[in-house]
């Protein structure tokens, strides 16, 4: 049965994973003006709620519907190569965004707790990861190695 939608779902899952990568992309980027802020603690409140909208209101739904969707098509018999290599490279780039996705998570109830002990710079650092995973997964599934 999910064959016959799989076009739909896939469409689903695209218009997911975009939401969830800009939100990885721009969560650690709000996480450098943060803590650079030095305008005094109401830019401070302002980045705080911020940060706590991106990801509960955009990258939390957005990571969940990218992983129902990819593991609706995953079930459907014959859709998937179980014997290449790119199914499982995706795999383990999709268990890394989703560390990432859990850190930024993690980082920003530090954040809120007032207790941030990392730089800008340690989160511009962090800011690439996203990056390699996002290559890692689009050539797994675009190359199929």
């Amino acid at each position: 049965m999910l064959g016959e939608f799989y076009l739909w779902i896939k469409a689903v899952h695209i218009m997911a994973v975009i939401s969830w990568m800009a939100g990885l992309f721009y969560l650690p980027r709000l996480f450098v003006y943060h803590v650079e802020a030095t305008e005094g603690p109401a830019m401070a409140k302002v980045f705080g709620v911020m940060e706590e909208k991106l990801l509960r209101v955009i990258m939390n739904p957005a990571m969940i519907v990218a992983w129902v969707t990819g593991l609706m098509m995953v079930s459907i018999p014959g859709l998937i190569a179980w014997d290449a290599i790119w199914p499982w490279a995706k795999f383990a780039g999709l268990i890394g965004m989703t560390w990432f996705h859990m850190w930024c998570a993690r980082r920003r109830r530090v954040f809120a707790a007032g207790e941030n002990s990392l730089t800008g710079r340690n989160y511009r650092m962090m800011n690439e990861v996203p990056t390699v995973l996002m290559v890692v997964i689009v050539l797994s599934v675009i190359v199929k190695f």
